[in-house]
């Protein structure tokens, strides 16, 4: 018969041993957007990553819709055991539960951080028309014809419609907001001329950036990019009301909430480790995106403080969706 202790030491060595088992089985992240995107290239990076050092396979699946909230709602309600985890972006984390009032999770509640991946600047840029050569001129332009010059986004609620309609809040600007059906339609109407300005991810206008078809003229990030040294930051710009001004876009990974918290601890230390790799931030670069390795905590901790922030720029613009 075994003692009472002998019984606490055989299931500490069977949580030892789950613990050092996992993953047994393929892992399952979620993308909630379609393929192509920043979400999709950063989840199938990780991915990748993880199943050469887990020798287990590691399922991308995209489940687009509702600005990523279809996905994200099946994550949430998936079982927590640390075989279904969200690429979770901005929109699916800080902005959604502002926009969308019957929203089936809410991102503090549903998930258990895991890890914060990356930070990806917007970068403000302007049709090759607009005489603006710096934000101080382009703010001024627009105040003096007030919603004349349009700006594209990937739709209402997306991370650009939000970014240009937090600098309108801040400098008190008139732009006329045209949604497209993702960013990709509005950049190209943004090379046609049918828009003027668009405020948006870097990896979407580096390309036309360096051809010169679009002028770029701040970042939304606290320090200038590598990727853009000469292009100042929107906080820099010496703009009324920009001071402090930060509006990139984030992606990190989450888990439902319940998963265990050594197999949390398990992927973080995994997910870390692939950021530092340098294939993995050579893969990152070319997106415009610098890795963010952190514990679960500081991941947490940006969910929480994104939502606070979004909330209101939502309310005082009033942005609402399709």
């Amino acid at each position: 018969m075994l003692s009472a202790a002998g019984g606490v030491l055989l299931a500490t060595s069977r949580g030892a041993f789950a613990q050092a088992a996992y993953p047994t089985r393929p892992i399952h992240l979620i993308v909630p957007f379609t393929p192509g995107g920043s979400s999709d290239v950063l989840g199938r990076a990780i991915g990748t990553e993880l199943g050469l050092a887990w020798k287990q396979p590691v399922v991308i699946e995209n489940v687009p819709g509702a600005g990523g909230s279809l996905g994200a709602e099946r994550v949430a309600k998936a079982p927590a055991d640390g075989y279904t985890l969200l690429m979770g972006h901005i929109g699916t984390l800080a902005i959604n539960p502002s926009l969308y009032p019957k929203l089936n999770y809410q991102p503090l509640q549903s998930f258990a951080p895991v890890a914060w991946v990356a930070r990806v600047p917007n970068v403000l840029v302007v049709h090759a028309s607009v005489p603006a050569r710096s934000l101080g001129e382009l703010i001024a332009l627009a105040k003096a014809k007030p919603g004349q010059l349009a700006y594209g986004s990937g739709g209402n609620g997306s991370a650009a419609h939000i970014t240009m309609e937090y600098l309108k809040l801040q400098t008190g600007a008139s732009f006329l907001h045209i949604p497209y059906r993702g960013t990709a339609p509005a950049v190209q109407d943004l090379l046609a001329g049918q828009v003027q300005v668009l405020f948006t991810g870097a990896p979407a206008l580096l390309p036309h950036i360096k051809a010169g078809k679009l002028r770029a003229l701040a970042v939304s990030s606290p320090k200038r990019i590598a990727l853009l040294p000469d292009v100042p930051t929107v906080a820099e710009s010496g703009v009324p009301g920009t001071k402090g001004f930060e509006a990139d876009q984030w992606y990190g990974i989450v888990a439902p909430a319940g998963t265990p918290a050594d197999v949390v601890a398990a992927l973080n230390r995994q997910i870390n480790q692939s950021l530092n790799s340098a294939e993995v931030k050579s893969r990152l670069a070319a997106e415009g995106a610098e890795p963010t390795p952190a514990s679960p905590e500081v991941f947490g901790k940006l969910i929480a403080t994104e939502l606070k922030r979004w909330e209101p720029v939502i309310r005082n613009a009033h942005v609402t969706v399709d």
